[in-house]
């Protein structure tokens, strides 16, 4: 991938309830009955629909149309959820019942519930998160006929999940505050992580926790990645020294940045794109060597539709799904005949970090623990 840095862009964003931040359980139904209780399966019909793809594609989606419902765990944010039920009804006829929760907790719950699955479908959240899952067998292998022309990143070899969208990570800027404040001290808006280290940003920078926010995780791999490991860690250790305190989700950090509580912070870019439409003065900076997740999606093994389930994650490799994900979230789609959010650059514009999934996981705890014991323990 060609990588070119777009440096400073203004989106706006609204706190998600991504797998990378925590989140109270929602629960909705768009089900025409509007039950929520019975959990008889229902399988799906015969009938093929095939939709057109676009010349570059070269392909066409297939999803069957079905009946009965679908239950479904998502941390999404509910609105992209509703959005997605909604049309994934008129499409193929089937109901979704769906729990709102953050990625953590969804996790947690389908691995509870392994010996007796409630739900049919896990969406929503990195899939960073659905290793521990497969591993455990908590989840069905699928490997779906519209995922043949993604990417190899966005598929599971061993077809566990399935990636579906992307995030980049951004540092986010409340415009009024630093004009006032920091652009008179002769401060540039930051382009890069390192600018982050300037000493003028002590005490109106704020941040997620890594051990509570998964997120938060990745920028700190992130800086890992691209610096090495003791490089990496002298970076984090005098970041710290700036951030005035730590929140406990991901995306708590863009509400205090948008009010102008606070100057800036690192957040996802698609997760503060609402907030700035709302009117708030927030400015998004996609920095050279940023980490991205990827959304995953996957299905529950032994839930009660898992014929439907199947259906759903067809459906969600389709054109038409991927433009409603993108519109509606602002997430990146995973096909490439789908266009980037509008205010945001393409994918072939973004320097992304090598970031090594597998590694990341692999340390994970590691980090976490040092991250505990070294920053946050030493904190007064």
């Amino acid at each position: 991938m060609k990588k070119k840095i777009c440096a400073a862009i203004a989106l706006l964003s609204a706190v998600s309830l991504a797998a990378c931040g925590g989140s109270s359980a929602a629960s909705g139904s768009h089900s025409s009955a509007g039950s929520k209780t019975d959990t008889a399966g229902s399988s799906a019909s015969a009938s093929t629909v095939t939709a057109d793809s676009s010349a570059e594609s070269g392909t066409s989606d297939t999803v069957k149309k079905g009946s009965g419902k679908l239950i479904v765990y998502s941390a999404l944010n509910e609105d992209n959820t509703i959005a997605l039920a909604d049309q994934f009804k008129k499409d193929t006829g089937i109901d979704i019942q769906y729990i709102s929760l953050g990625g953590g907790d969804a996790v947690a719950r389908v691995q509870a519930e392994m010996s007796n699955p409630k739900a049919d479908f896990l969406v929503g959240g990195s899939v960073d998160l659905y290793g521990s899952l497969a591993d455990a067998g908590a989840f069905e292998q699928y490997d779906s006929p519209n995922n043949d022309n993604l990417d190899p990143k966005f598929n599971d070899e061993n077809h566990y999940w399935q990636g579906w969208y992307m995030g980049l990570l951004s540092i986010i800027v409340n415009e009024d505050r630093f004009e006032n404040e920091l652009a008179t001290k002769g401060v540039s808006y930051p382009e890069t992580w390192d600018d982050l280290l300037d000493p003028n940003y002590k005490d109106v920078f704020v941040w997620s926790n890594p051990t509570t926010a998964g997120g938060a995780y990745i920028a700190t791999a992130c800086q890992l990645f691209r610096l090495g490991d003791e490089k990496g860690w002298e970076y984090l250790k005098n970041l710290d020294k700036n951030v005035h305190h730590y929140y406990k989700g991901a995306g708590d950090v863009i509400s205090p940045v948008a009010t102008g509580e606070f100057i800036a912070s690192i957040a996802w870019a698609h997760d503060s794109y609402k907030t700035q439409q709302q009117g708030y003065p927030l400015k998004i900076i996609i920095p050279k060597q940023t980490a991205y997740e990827i959304g995953g999606a996957a299905i529950i093994k032994g839930g009660p539709n898992t014929d439907n389930a199947k259906i759903f994650m067809d459906w969600l490799l389709t054109k038409d799904a991927q433009e409603l994900s993108v519109s509606t979230s602002y997430r990146y789609p995973v096909r490439s005949d789908v266009a980037a959010p509008e205010g945001l650059p393409s994918l072939d514009e973004v320097d992304l970090v090598n970031y090594d999934r597998t590694k990341a996981a692999d340390m994970k705890e590691e980090v976490l623990k040092k991250f505990d014991d070294e920053i946050m323990s030493k904190r007064t």
